[in-house]
């Protein structure tokens, strides 16, 4: 996934013109389950590591249109003191199947995209596929920053999605 172009010289290779991050991992849950983790009743304000969530509209019912304001750590050379913000809103929700989001970011002003696939394996487990693409705006920051920057960005999230989905699961199993 992700737009391409031609880099003259190379033989027909092609640079990304888009960053994205892909992974996978398995939580001892049901499809149905994981879904109600991300798209179930949920505080205004969810905070889990250095990443602060605010939903600022809970969209309609399942959640499709929801909008969040969402606050997370950038390399300190951005000059924002190692702060980002991001304005995302959920889209093209499949209960309990997929869901996707897009989100405009700034200090390096930005486009993302994120996928999350929810995979039953049948045996009381799923495989959850997130796929992010992260595009900046302007050509010059683009071609000195965007890998760096994603790349930074990206670095945690596997952990972070993975712990915050087990944390949201024992939160949701001891409500039952």
């Amino acid at each position: 996934m992700g737009w391409t172009l031609p880099r003259p010289g190379r033989g027909g290779a092609t640079v990304p013109i888009v960053q994205e991050h892909r992974f996978s991992f398995d939580v001892e849950a049901t499809p149905d389950e994981v879904w109600a983790v991300f798209h179930g009743p949920k505080p205004r304000v969810i905070e889990h590591g250095d990443v602060r969530i605010e939903i600022l509209h809970p969209g309609a019912d399942g959640g499709e249109g929801l909008v969040r304001h969402c606050h997370f750590r950038v390399p300190r050379y951005l000059l924002s003191g190692g702060q980002a913000r991001s304005w995302e809103w959920l889209t093209e929700l499949d209960p309990p199947r997929s869901w996707r989001y897009d989100a405009i970011g700034k200090p390096l002003w930005s486009q993302a995209t994120g996928v999350t696939d929810l995979e039953d394996r049948g045996d009381g487990t799923t495989r959850v596929h997130f796929t992010e693409t992260y595009h900046v705006f302007n050509p010059v920051m683009r071609f000195l920053l965007e890998r760096r920057v994603h790349a930074f960005i990206s670095r945690d999230n596997d952990q972070l999605m993975k712990a915050g989905v087990e944390a949201g699961l024992r939160a949701l199993r001891k409500r039952r």
